[in-house]
């Protein structure tokens, strides 16, 4: 007879297919060059862009302007323009954006476990 706990929470392994579109192009939007570390500055509170491109080493503004404008068109961040003299620029994560906040901190805590090396082998990249 199957234990009842067996019935109730079935391996997720099993409900994975080998390949999902949606996934592929979700990775590859939060994967990109900078987007992980654009997107871990905004859930800590940032988000004026000379902010976000002072706390992020080594990103220019050309690509933080690149990034921010794929994350705007996929309703991820919204930008306000705040009517001041100068005016005033700021993004702000969406819902959608701040749902993305366990993923990031996922992947914050296997860094912790596993960085060792992962820095150098960016590096040796190029990217």
């Amino acid at each position: 007879m199957p234990n009842k706990l067996d019935t109730l929470a079935p391996d997720p392994r099993e409900e994975m297919s080998s390949f999902c579109p949606q996934y592929h192009a979700a990775v590859e939007l939060v994967g990109r060059r900078w987007t992980g570390a654009i997107l871990r500055a905004m859930m800590s509170g940032i988000n004026r862009f000379s902010e976000l491109c002072a706390t992020i080493p080594g990103l220019s503004d050309k690509m933080l302007s690149e990034r921010l404008k794929e994350l705007e068109s996929q309703a991820i961040v919204v930008r306000r323009v705040i009517p001041e003299t100068p005016v005033r620029i700021e993004y702000e994560l969406t819902e959608k954006g701040r749902d993305l906040e366990q993923v990031v901190r996922a992947l914050a805590d296997w860094t912790g476990r596993w960085a060792e090396g992962l820095e150098a082998a960016v590096a040796a990249e190029g990217r």
